[in-house]
């Protein structure tokens, strides 16, 4: 990983940051977003934020009755569809509705995560945090790039956590974040010439 995709973006936002904050006065009215996650914790807050400014939102969802709970209190445009990260059969089947949905994909929020689970294999043999975490969003980061970059300056955003460094010890959890990181760092520097600015 190239030390120039580690500068500091001077964005002026932290770790804390709301994500009503971060949307003040932004418009975005004909963005289309995926969240994954997005319908519990930081995920449903950002949902929510997205909406409000105006976004399109899908929700990739493994437990539908929760989702719909949940999200019921969102206004906007917000739905979801079936999808579970374990599941790579699953991940290729929500990518492919998405083209039948959407023409462009403006944001994908990898936020989607598990943790201090007890062992478990998923897919070919992965450890499930790993799986989970990491290689079910690269498959639905690599299966929505076409859609991505239809967009005007699009986004990948590949979320870590505080229980990277505090669970460093037990491997999986940091394992799976750190790939994530080391896997979205790069993009913007590999997938030239496709435009990297703000979104607006």
């Amino acid at each position: 990983m190239a030390a120039a995709d580690q500068n500091p973006l001077g964005s002026g936002f932290h770790a804390k940051s709301e994500p009503h904050e971060i949307l003040a006065g932004i418009d975005l009215t004909g963005k289309t977003a995926i969240v994954t996650g997005g319908y519990s914790g930081i995920g449903l807050e950002t949902t929510r934020a997205l909406a409000n400014a105006g976004a399109t939102v899908i929700i990739p969802v493994r437990d539908p009755a929760k989702a719909e709970e949940n999200l019921s209190s969102i206004e906007g445009d917000v739905s979801s569809a079936k999808m579970d990260l374990a599941d790579l059969d699953s991940v290729r089947g929500f990518a492919s509705s998405a083209y039948d949905t959407i023409d462009a994909l403006d944001l994908l929020i990898n936020n989607a995560g598990i943790m201090a689970c007890p062992l478990e294999r998923v897919g070919p043999g992965w450890e499930s945090q790993f799986g989970v975490n990491h290689m079910g969003h690269f498959a639905l980061t690599k299966a929505l790039l076409p859609l991505l970059e239809k967009a005007n300056a699009p986004r990948v955003v590949a979320l870590s956590s505080i229980a990277t460094s505090a669970m460093a010890s037990s491997g999986t959890i940091s394992s799976s974040r750190i790939a994530n990181i080391r896997n979205g760092s790069p993009m913007p520097r590999q997938r030239a010439p496709t435009p990297c600015s703000p979104m607006r």
